[in-house]
């Protein structure tokens, strides 16, 4: 039987309701129990694949090519659970499937209204394949009291109605600010937030109060006594300096003791949170420092690298040193000399991106890597601007472009018109939409035997996601590897390049899909423990 957690917040936004959820199904794990987490987003984007990174943050991609919120990289990354696309949903997607079914007749010329039509599509989502987890966790995106969070609000009212506490708990995560000029904790943003949640019907089972130091007893029995909870669950949420921290402080807590004593679970397991403090040793006492640049195009907003960011702390952990990032514009190169910035640093890293905007500064950013032996990364659009600095300045085509950026001398990326997927061949074109119509998802690569890449991941077959419309145009292969690059990863039919090196050089690789995404804490990816290896190498030279 499967019981379900619905956790909100209240007061402002960016509390970090996917950090908690992550933290307590990593928690319940620890228990024994099997988690499912899922993300319930209000705006009315299908999904997150047509927004911009500066203003949503990264688009995460799921094992079965959807575009979904960052949320769900927490939710990998905590549990290892591999998230897919029936685990986040929009109110643009609930309202495409309703008018859809609509416009077939599917309900028969009934009036199409938000409560029954428009909640019962989003129950529908909440509960479909729950397959044999214990507990699946619901994260509604949003603040109470935003109107279109209202739908999904009636909606898990609903179901509480329907299930019952045996199967349903609400957990709201709230702000309990200090007012250093009072000198004390004010709890009646709190109190008004679990008001307004009220005034749709929910009366919260737990609280989670985020804070940045201890909540006074005094302080917590007041929020326990108005908010209609018991005391101990009034929950703090302490604000850390590294977000591995969260499970370890929430446990002493009491978060999963009264999330199983809501359901009447008796479970003599504790969750051993011993692997989660050498993590954070290492964190906290490393044994090095490498710098590593980023030179991406949307640093304004660090959540859109989220995934990278914590990828590189992988890599880190399991070299024992603490990478530190320096974001830089790429921009800033097109303007300005590379050396400027990347001097002093022990690697360089350039991440995916869309459009041309920036692209100039990502291929000085290459170019500086491939020249002064400084181990390059390239990500994605990170690798076509390394294929296109060296087609320019190695294999002697100046005009050397891509076709993503308008018509050019020498197509060297150009835009994937075909592919296959599984039995399946897959077709776009210039014309086609630009949300869901890129090469999305898990797909496999053929390594060369004997190559670098080789060497970093142990075999000769992998499979990695992708999220791109452009490729490295095959027919210019020939010439960019007189120039001296090797394409070391094709897909299995051999007509997209997907891995891209530099021999001789310390570190360069580029690779046509996100490993970022694959990362965890416990289980870094290979080629992110070997980029900061070879960083922590060029250290010891300089």
């Amino acid at each position: 039987m499967t019981r379900f957690i619905f956790i909100t917040g209240g007061v402002v936004s960016s509390l970090g309701k996917g950090l908690a959820s992550a933290s307590l199904g990593a928690l319940l794990q620890g228990r024994g129990f099997k988690v499912r987490l899922r993300k319930l987003d209000p705006y009315l984007n299908v999904d997150p694949g047509t927004m911009s990174p500066s203003q949503h943050g990264e688009v995460y991609v799921t094992e079965d090519g959807a575009e979904t919120d960052l949320d769900l990289g927490h939710y990998e990354r905590f549990t290892g659970v591999t998230t897919r696309r029936s685990d986040n949903v929009t109110t643009g997607r609930i309202y495409s499937t309703v008018i859809a079914a609509e416009r077939r007749g599917d309900y028969l010329g009934a009036t199409v209204q938000v409560i029954p039509h428009v909640t019962d599509k989003i129950k529908e989502f909440i509960q479909a394949e729950p397959e044999d987890a214990d507990f699946m966790i619901c994260e509604i995106g949003g603040t109470v009291g935003d109107i279109e969070s209202l739908p999904f609000l009636e909606a898990i009212r609903q179901l509480g109605n329907e299930l019952g506490p045996k199967r349903v708990m609400f957990i709201h995560l709230t702000l309990v600010p200090y007012i250093s000029s009072a000198g004390e904790m004010k709890t009646k943003p709190t109190q008004h937030s679990v008001k307004e949640l009220l005034s749709v019907g929910i009366q919260a089972d737990l609280l989670l109060c985020r804070c940045d130091r201890p909540v006074p007893p005094p302080e917590r029995r007041k929020i326990a006594l108005f908010c209609n909870v018991r005391e101990e669950r009034v929950i703090p949420a302490i604000d850390v300096d590294t977000i591995y921290q969260v499970p370890i402080n929430c446990h002493p807590e009491g978060l999963d003791r009264e999330v199983c004593r809501h359901f009447g679970l008796d479970s003599a397991t504790e969750p051993d949170v011993a692997n989660w403090r050498r993590i954070i040793d290492i964190i906290r006492a490393p044994e090095g420092a490498v710098a590593i640049a980023v030179v991406g195009k949307y640093t304004r907003l660090l959540d859109s690298y989220k995934s990278l960011a914590e990828a590189l702390g992988h890599g880190g952990i399991a070299n024992r040193v603490r990478v530190e990032l320096q974001w830089i514009d790429s921009e800033v190169f097109e303007k300005e000399d590379a050396v400027d910035y990347l001097e002093d640093v022990h690697g360089i890293l350039v991440p995916g991106g869309f459009g041309e905007r920036g692209a100039q500064g990502k291929i000085e950013a290459a170019r500086f890597a491939r020249e002064r032996k400084v181990p390059y990364f390239g990500i994605c659009f990170g690798m076509q601007m390394a294929v296109i600095e060296a087609a320019r300045n190695l294999a002697g085509l100046p005009g050397a472009g891509s076709t993503e950026f308008g018509p050019c001398q020498d197509p060297v990326v150009g835009l994937l018109t075909e592919w296959t997927r599984g039995n399946e061949v897959e077709r776009r074109g210039p014309g086609s939409d630009l949300g869901g119509t890129m090469r999305l998802g898990a797909y496999p690569c053929r390594l060369a035997p004997g190559s670098k890449i080789h060497g970093i991941y142990g075999k000769l077959e992998l499979s990695e996601r992708h999220r791109h419309r452009y490729e490295v145009n095959i027919n210019y292969l020939p010439i960019l590897e007189k120039a001296g690059l090797v394409f070391s990863g094709m897909s299995p039919e051999g007509h997209l390049p997907e891995i891209v090196e530099l021999p001789g050089h310390p570190w360069f690789i580029g690779v046509q899909f996100h490993p970022e995404l694959k990362s965890r804490p416990f289980d870094p990816h290979p080629l992110f423990i070997s980029f900061i290896e070879a960083a922590v190498h060029q250290a010891r030279l300089v």
